[in-house]
């Protein structure tokens, strides 16, 4: 049967459109007519090339550590230090021109009447403006002069967090337009969807948060999800489910802990209690509440049901997916520009937001009574200072790297271990996710995302704490 497709064919494969496209819905992309110009039709080869080749480039530059000036991470965090070199000391700048971008946009799109959470945000980015611009400057004044707070915001996320984004999106495309995505989700429907209720190409969601970046993550995420290929409630769980921290940043929590020696089983161990939280949350509120809906005012496009061989109907998708591919060209372009325009949503909250919490944590004692929530579980798990044990889990919703921070240099390994995985397995900060969530259209709120913290936050410990007294 011939169907027409919408999309715009690119036969140069370099962003042109020329021609309108017919493809062969039962050969799924095995032969290919397009009427041209002239009106005129003439069958156009699959170039079934494009998905190996393409593929296989996105999967080396999110998924390869290469060591390259003694610096061993993979090619994209390579190339944003590429680009940082280029820029030289226009990068403060750079970032200030996204922060400017993100706070006037909410405005001049309006946006920011969209509810008093919306206009929160809008208003709190104006500060985030005034920090990015002191920031830039080299001026600290007051507060933020604490390396703990105004440079480490500035230095080790704003700036990283403002320019990963859209130089990762750059190479997004080849990872969601050229059929991976397709390929993939079919030969792991069989364990995707029952354990976790998601589509099987959540699976790349998942391993680009682990191996590259959750901001980067999060930009697949709602990129599929407002094409039609999640749900609402497939988005929510895949953004507070699988958008975790990734293993680069993970070094860094394990060496302040002083567990690098034991960085195998942590980083494996982590994987693995993060992956079963989240089996647990999508059967329980918030989450099993969200809507089971496609993006607004887009139609659905359900997973196949598997048919006979699964590495061949694997296939069939991928060239389905393939036969409506843009030019790469074309593509990368639209995935910088969500790269863009995500980067100048997420910086200014950081660095507003992200800057409250850590005033909070840092000169309030309000985490230290947040805590005490979680001390009858620490208790419960027999950790060692269960008080400190709870400020230190507590303290994560600011920002996920301070639990590391409070419980850096105890003598209890296990003490150390339990609050490294719960860091990561929590997912949720206001630093940085939960600005980078509700820089999405992903339907979540900010009350889903506390309760869910929470909720990750005890059942981590559960989880975590048995393990690291029989395995240390």
């Amino acid at each position: 049967m011939m169907t027409t497709s919408d999309a715009v064919n690119d036969p140069a494969g370099d962003g042109s459109r020329p021609e309108r496209r017919l493809f062969d819905d039962s050969a799924a992309g095995r032969a290919r007519s397009v009427i041209c110009a002239d009106g005129t039709e003439r069958t156009i080869p699959p170039r079934r090339w494009r998905f190996v080749v393409y593929s296989a480039m996105g999967l080396a530059m999110f998924f390869v550590t290469v060591d390259i000036g003694g610096d061993s991470t993979i090619l994209v965090d390579h190339a944003l230090t590429a680009v940082m070199a280029v820029l030289g000391p226009a990068v403060p700048w750079v970032v200030v021109a996204l922060v400017l971008l993100g706070t006037v946009r909410p405005f001049a799109t309006g946006s920011w009447r969209r509810g008093p959470v919306r206009t929160g945000f809008a208003l709190a980015n104006i500060v985030g403006l005034g920090v990015a611009v002191c920031a830039a400057l080299g001026y600290y004044p007051g507060p933020l002069a604490n390396p703990d707070i105004g440079p480490f915001l500035w230095e080790k996320l704003g700036i990283p967090v403002g320019l990963i984004v859209p130089v990762g999106a750059v190479f997004l495309a080849l990872l969601i337009n050229y059929g991976l995505m397709e390929f993939i989700g079919v030969l792991v429907q069989p364990i995707m969807r029952p354990v976790w209720k998601v589509p099987g190409r959540a699976a790349v969601d998942a391993v680009a948060s682990f191996v590259g970046s959750y901001s980067l993550a999060l930009l697949i995420t709602d990129r599929v999800y407002r094409e039609g290929r999640y749900t609402g409630k497939e988005a929510a769980i895949i953004a507070t489910g699988f958008s975790t921290v990734s293993a680069t940043f993970m070094v860094i929590v394990a060496s302040t802990l002083d567990l690098m020696h034991h960085w195998t089983l942590y980083f494996f161990l982590t994987l693995v209690i993060t992956f079963a939280v989240t089996a647990i949350t999508v059967r329980i509120p918030p989450l099993s509440r969200v809507p089971e809906v496609p993006f607004e005012g887009v139609e659905h496009l359900p997973e196949p049901v598997s048919r006979g061989s699964r590495v061949a109907q694997a296939w069939d998708e991928a060239m389905r997916a393939l036969a409506i591919a843009p030019g790469v060209v074309r593509g990368s372009w639209e995935t910088f520009k969500d790269g863009v325009l995500m980067a100048a949503a997420i910086v200014p909250s950081i660095l507003s937001i992200g800057l409250a919490g850590l005033l909070l944590a840092t000169y309030t004692p309000v985490f230290d009574l947040v805590g005490w929530l979680f001390v009858p579980v620490a208790y419960l798990v027999q950790l060692p200072d269960p008080a400190l044990a709870g400020k230190a889990v507590a303290v994560g919703i600011a920002e996920m790297f301070l639990p590391a921070t409070v419980v850096s240099g105890h003598e209890s390994e296990v003490l150390r271990f339990t609050v490294g995985v719960t860091a990561v397995s929590q997912i949720v900060f206001f630093s940085a996710l939960v600005p980078s969530v509700l820089a999405t259209r992903i339907p979540v709120h900010v009350g889903h995302l506390v309760v869910l913290w929470f909720v990750r936050v005890m059942l981590t410990i559960l989880l975590a704490a048995p393990l690291a007294h029989l395995l240390l």
